[in-house]
């Protein structure tokens, strides 16, 4: 059976009326059968509700949604309602926030490879503050301004070499990382900003990780931050803004206990005193994580002497954690038929080994036909889609308080495979 508690413990919204998983009273089957699947759905509420959450910790703070989590400019419209800026790290990504209502002087711009293209659409529409990683981004970014005759406002991202206790795909706070300026040689950054004429200091930034399920690490490289930032005032330099990035994990096993807003509030805010500068935050997992799920539809069953097998028609180019990171998705029948539990692989349709949604996972028996929910499939789910083996990306389903909405239809075939 589908243990409701179990599942509120991830999203609020999700319920189980006569036997059959719903999403803000929506039936997760009858979306299932009239847009098909793979599909991705998405809780509007929850989306809002983690925000609010933020907002409320941090009182007076900027929240810029991470888009990277989740491009869907109707999410990012969502998160920006409630008083959401964004976090980019591309130009597209920045196209999507404003695609998504966001207001460009609510928009910080991170990454290490950022295109002259890209620089130049950024200058013109006169985001809040560039997040520059590197010398040389200095001095292109200084030539675009100069030519586009406008003020490029920066904070040079800074690495605080602190090991945040994750994945090592996704800790970005250490010195052996690709991101951001050693906090050594900072200052050295710091200073050459200040000669170029089309370039305005006006903050600090730092991330040092994804999906951390422990807030002290943040600690540490908050005090590192605030002890720069207290040499670069008494050096004259105006900071006005202090952003700490993004990071805070989610739920994805049931034993998993994601920190809420108000416990990294709890450890970073006191470090704060005496700190003029705003402060800004970047989450983006917290937000939409554990908003959307992934309804597959089971199409065969395959025994093979040791191994069960339940073949899906979701597969590792519509979510891709699984495969990279060997994550952990919680996975779940749509509508429990009571019937007995197995072990078995849930594997998709892909060429290649690596495909699966979950291994060795009990599971009530589940028959072709069937649905199953993927849980926390919010972040970095349709954002990561490919189109491997020439196949068209999922659609995209959006519910608030009964009412539901396709936000993106399911691609063609004709759309992968035209080449002009």
């Amino acid at each position: 059976m589908l243990d409701e508690k179990v599942l509120k413990e991830y999203n609020p919204y999700l319920e189980v009326k006569d036997g059959e998983l719903y999403l803000e009273g929506v039936s997760l089957k009858s979306l299932a059968q009239e847009f098909g699947t793979p599909l991705y759905v998405y809780s509007a509420s929850y989306i809002r509700d983690r925000i609010k959450a933020y907002k409320e910790a941090f009182s007076g703070a900027l929240i810029c949604y991470a888009v990277k989590a989740n491009f869907n400019p109707e999410v990012i419209r969502v998160a920006g309602e409630e008083g959401a800026g964004a976090d980019i790290v591309s130009g597209g990504e920045l196209l999507a926030a404003l695609k998504g209502g966001i207001d460009p002087a609510k928009i910080v711009y991170a990454g290490v490879g950022k295109t002259v293209p890209e620089l130049e659409l950024a200058v013109e529409k006169e985001i809040l503050m560039f997040n520059v990683e590197s010398r040389d981004e200095l001095y292109v970014l200084d030539e675009i301004a100069g030519r586009l005759g406008k003020k490029a406002r920066i904070a040079i991202r800074v690495n605080p070499d602190v090991d945040p206790k994750t994945h090592p795909y996704i800790s970005t706070g250490m010195k052996k990382s690709k991101f951001g300026v050693n906090f050594e040689t900072a200052k050295e950054e710091y200073r050459l900003a200040r000669e170029l004429k089309n370039l305005e200091i006006v903050g600090i930034h730092c991330h040092i990780g994804s999906q951390l399920l422990d807030v002290s690490p943040y600690r540490e490289a908050v005090e590192k931050v605030v002890g720069l930032y207290r040499e670069l005032t008494e050096e004259g330099f105006e900071i006005r803004y202090l952003d700490i990035g993004g990071g805070l994990g989610i739920k994805y096993k049931p034993e998993d206990r994601g920190p809420s807003p108000h416990e990294l509030a709890k450890e970073v805010l006191p470090l704060l005193e005496g700190v003029e500068a705003q402060l800004i935050l970047e989450p983006g997992r917290s937000i939409t994580g554990n908003a959307g799920l992934l309804i597959s539809q089971v199409q065969f069953l395959k025994d093979k002497e040791i191994k069960h097998f339940i073949i899906v028609d979701a597969g590792m180019n519509d979510l891709v954690r699984p495969a990279i990171y060997d994550a952990y998705h919680h996975v779940v029948p749509v509508e429990s038929k009571g019937r007995e539990h197995i072990i078995a692989d849930i594997v998709g349709p892909i060429c290649e080994t690596g495909d699966f949604l979950a291994r060795d996972r009990r599971i009530e028996w589940l028959e072709r036909g069937d649905y199953i929910a993927v849980l926390s499939a919010g972040a970095y789910g349709f954002a990561m889609a490919s189109h491997y083996n020439v196949r068209p990306r999922p659609a995209e389903v959006l519910i608030e308080n009964g009412s539901y909405r396709l936000i993106r239809k399911r691609e063609s075939y004709e759309y992968i495979l035209n080449t002009i």
